[in-house]
C-alpha cells in the first residue's frame, strides 16, 4: 500500500530533486535515478526492501504489462534501434557525398545554398542527430561555394533538427513523445484522444517550433543578419571561397567512426528515406483499417489514423526503410565487415537516448504515484489564474532545457507534471499545457551551450561552438516571446485560432524590426 502524498509538500520533493541535481550535475541519468529512488523511499515511508520491490516494478512495468510484453514500450525502442543502423547506413552508402556533388552543379547563388540546407533540415526530420550531421556534410561545400557563413548555417541546421523532429510523428522524437503522452492520457482517462491523434492535436499548439522554423526561411530570404550573425556574414563575404567546395570536407568518418562509399548516388540518399516516410504512413493506414474493420466502422483516412498501432507501424516502416537502405550497400558490394561495423555503430549510437527512455518512463510513474501535480495544482487553485499556467510551463521547461542541455530528460520530468496539473484542474487546458512543455523544451535546448543538438550543429557547420550559440541566441529568444504570446493568448482564451493569430502578429513585428536593425 503506498502513502498517500495528494495533499503533502513531500509530493514535490522526486521532482524538484531531481531537477536541482540536473541542473547542478548536468548528468540527467543520475538525477532521475535519484528521483525515482527518492520517489520509492517516500512512497514506501523509507521501507528498503518494499522501495526496493516498487522500483523493480515500475522498471519491469516498462517492460512488461499485464503478464506480457509491452509492446508499445518496445515498438519505440525497436524503433529507435532501426533509426540508428538506418543513420550509419546512409553513410556508408556514400548516398550524402552524392548528393552535395549534385548540388554544388546546381545551386547558383547564396541564398540557393542557404536555402539547400533549410530544405534538407526539413526533409531529413527522422532524426536530430542525423539532420545536424549529415545535413551540414551535404550543405557545407555548397554554402562554403557562396560565402555563407559557418554560423549562418550551424544556426540553419539547429533550427531545422529539433524543430521538425519534434513536429513529425515519423521520426525518433514523435516516438518517444507519444509514448509519454500516451501513459499521460490513459492516467487521466482522456479516452478522446489516442496517442497519435493527441501528438497531431499538439502539432500547431507547439508555436516555438513552428515559428523557429519559419524564421529560418525568413532569415534567408530577407537576410536578417543581426548582432554577431551580420559580423560573421561580412567576414564570410571578405574572405571569399576559402573554404570553397572541398569534396573531402563531406566525410561523416570523423563524427561515426565510418568512412563513405565513393560510388554513393544521390537515390541512395534519397530512396531510403522516401521509404521509411512511406512504409511508416502505410503500416499505419493498414492497421488503422484493420481496427476500424474489427470494430465494424466505415474506413476513413482520420480514422485509421485516429485507430492505428503507431508503435508496430514505427517498426514495420523502419525495416523498411533499413532494407532499402542495405540494398544501396549491396549493389555496390561493400564488405560485409563495414555493412556490420556500421549496424554495430548505428545501433549503439541510440543506446544513450534508450536509457533517457527507461529513466523517463519510471519517473513519470513515480510522479504520478506521487501525485505531484495534484499538489502543485492546489498550491495554483486561488494564487495563480489557470490561464497562466501554459506560459508559466513554457518557461519552466526552456529553464530545465537550458540548464541541462537536453530536452528528452526534460521531457521526461515535465511531461507527467503538466498531464497531473491539467488533470486536478482542467482537462481543457491539457493539450495546452502539454505543448507548452515541448515547446519550453525546444526552446531551452536551442539556447544551451551543453546541448547535444546544439554541439553536434557546430560540429555539421564546422563552426567554433561558442561562435554558433551567441550568434543562434538572439533568434532563439525572439522566437521565444512570440511563443509567449501564444501561450498567454491561448491560456485566456482557450481558442487555437485567436492564439495563432497572435503570436503570428509578435511574429510579423520581429521581422520588421529585424530588418530595420539587418539594415544598420
Amino acid at each position: 500500500m503506498l502513502i498517500d502524498f495528494a495533499a503533502s509538500p513531500l509530493s514535490i520533493l522526486p521532482a524538484i530533486i531531481a531537477l536541482s541535481l540536473a541542473i547542478i550535475t548536468r548528468r540527467v541519468l543520475i538525477s532521475l535515478g535519484v528521483g525515482i529512488v527518492l520517489g520509492a523511499l517516500l512512497l514506501t515511508n523509507f521501507s528498503l526492501v518494499t522501495a526496493l520491490s516498487y522500483v523493480a516494478t515500475t522498471v519491469k512495468g516498462v517492460v512488461i504489462e499485464d503478464g506480457g510484453i509491452n509492446t508499445w514500450n518496445m515498438s519505440i525502442v525497436g524503433f529507435l534501434l532501426l533509426l540508428g543502423m538506418m543513420t550509419a547506413l546512409l553513410t556508408l552508402s556514400g548516398g550524402t557525398r552524392a548528393f552535395a556533388d549534385w548540388a554544388l552543379d546546381h545551386i547558383k547563388d547564396k541564398r540557393g545554398a542557404s536555402f539547400l540546407a533549410a530544405f534538407l533540415g526539413v526533409f531529413i526530420f527522422i532524426d536530430d542527430y542525423f539532420n545536424s550531421l549529415a545535413v551540414g556534410s551535404i550543405s557545407r561545400p555548397v554554402t562554403d561555394r557562396f560565402n555563407v557563413s559557418r554560423a549562418k548555417l550551424a544556426y540553419i541546421l539547429d533550427s531545422t533538427a529539433a524543430p521538425m523532429c519534434i513536429l513529425m510523428p515519423v521520426s525518433s522524437w514523435g516516438a518517444y513523445i507519444m509514448t509519454i503522452i500516451g501513459g499521460i492520457l490513459v492516467s487521466h482517462g482522456m479516452t478522446e484522444y489516442s496517442p497519435l491523434g493527441a501528438y497531431v492535436a499538439l502539432i500547431p499548439m507547439n508555436f516555438y517550433a513552428l515559428f523557429t522554423l519559419l524564421m529560418v526561411f525568413a532569415v534567408i530570404y530577407f537576410k536578417l543578419d543581426i548582432g554577431l550573425m551580420k559580423t560573421h556574414e561580412a567576414e564570410a563575404e571578405k574572405r571569399g571561397s576559402k573554404h570553397a567546395a572541398d569534396k573531402d570536407a563531406i566525410n561523416l568518418h570523423d563524427e561515426l567512426g565510418i568512412t563513405e562509399s565513393e560510388q554513393g548516388k544521390v537515390s541512395d540518399l534519397i530512396y531510403p528515406i522516401v521509404a521509411l516516410i512511406a512504409a511508416t504512413l502505410f503500416f499505419m493506414l493498414y492497421s488503422g483499417q484493420q481496427a476500424l474493420a474489427k470494430s465494424e466502422l466505415p474506413f476513413s483516412v482520420l480514422g485509421a489514423f485516429e485507430n492505428t498501432d503507431v508503435g508496430s507501424s514505427l517498426v514495420y516502416g523502419g525495416v523498411v526503410g533499413l532494407l532499402v537502405t542495405l540494398t544501396t550497400t549491396f549493389k555496390q558490394k561493400l564488405p560485409l565487415k563495414e555493412i556490420g561495423f556500421a549496424l554495430w555503430v548505428g545501433a549503439k549510437s541510440m543506446f544513450g537516448a534508450i536509457i533517457i527512455l527507461f529513466f523517463a518512463w519510471s519517473i513519470g510513474t513515480v510522479i504520478g504515484d506521487m501525485k505531484t501535480g495534484t499538489y502543485l495544482s492546489s498550491l495554483v487553485q486561488g494564487s495563480i489564474g489557470l490561464h497562466w499556467l501554459p506560459v508559466i510551463l513554457f518557461v519552466l521547461s526552456g529553464l530545465m532545457a537550458f540548464s541541462t542541455g537536453t530536452s528528452w530528460g526534460t521531457f521526461g520530468i515535465m511531461l507527467p507534471i503538466a498531464g497531473d496539473m491539467a488533470g486536478a484542474t482542467d482537462l481543457a487546458l491539457m493539450l495546452p499545457m502539454l505543448s507548452a512543455v515541448l515547446a519550453g523544451s525546444v526552446f531551452g535546448d536551442h539556447c544551451s551551450p551543453i546541448s547535444d543538438t546544439t554541439i553536434l550543429s557546430s560540429t555539421g557547420a564546422r563552426c567554433k561552438h561558442i561562435d554558433h550559440v551567441a550568434t543562434q541566441l538572439p533568434y532563439a529568444l525572439s522566437m521565444a516571446a512570440v511563443s509567449i504570446v501564444g501561450f498567454v493568448v491561448i491560456g485566456f482564451t482557450s481558442s487555437l485560432m485567436t492564439a495563432l493569430l497572435a503570436s503570428s502578429l509578435a511574429f510579423a513585428l520581429v521581422i520588421v524590426v529585424m530588418k530595420a536593425l539587418s539594415k544598420r
